[in-house]
């Protein structure tokens, strides 16, 4: 995972020069992204997986320039960290609950590994807020950044967006609730050995 953490970091440069031409605050931004997630969500609903997964692009991109925005223009603050962490939470939770409309309205077919989808989707939106949880509980406690295992935001979101795109939804989510219950486990027995 480290060459994905190397391209995000690569990206996150490239849009710097970029970013200082856009006209709207990090904020706006911030809250476009969250605005996005909602349409993300609708698509989803209705079974449309290649528009759900355009729109998550779409988010993925505004997700990053909010901070490069931000950076840019000089005005980084602790309350833009906190809303971008609370937008991002909640864009979370609202894709996941479109999902979970699609599988049970029967606008998204089928269960894999006798597991049904709407039952994946609880699993891994339990398994990204346990992920998201546990970095910040451990170091509002004084762990050093807890940045450990394999199912950042940024990681789950880019496996949603293959699966609903290449028609391996189901395999996306059940890959996502492993990842991310296997990371929470990693970042509490990290958590325990720097506290």
């Amino acid at each position: 995972m480290e060459i994905l953490g190397n391209l995000k970091n690569y990206i996150r440069h490239s849009v710097l020069p970029f970013a200082s031409r856009i006209p709207l605050s990090p904020d706006t931004i911030t809250y476009l992204g969250l605005f996005v997630s909602f349409l993300a969500a609708f698509e989803f609903s209705k079974g449309d997986l290649l528009y759900g997964a355009l729109f998550l692009i779409l988010g993925g991109v505004l997700d990053v320039l909010d901070g490069a925005v931000a950076r840019a223009s000089g005005t980084t603050s602790a309350f833009g960290g906190v809303l971008d962490s609370v937008c991002d939470r909640y864009a979370d939770a609202i894709v996941f609950a479109g999902l979970i409309y699609g599988f049970v309205n029967n606008t998204i077919q089928g269960s894999g590994f006798f597991i049904e989808g709407w039952i994946w989707c609880i699993f891994a939106m339990i398994g990204s807020y346990l992920v998201s949880y546990t970095r910040a509980r451990a170091e509002a406690a004084g762990a050093s950044k807890l940045d450990i295992g394999v199912a950042e935001r940024s990681e789950r979101i880019i496996i949603l967006i293959i699966g609903a795109l290449s028609g391996f939804l189901l395999q996306a989510l059940a890959l996502i609730a492993i990842l991310t219950h296997i990371t929470f486990i990693q970042r509490v027995m990290g958590a325990k050995q720097r506290l």
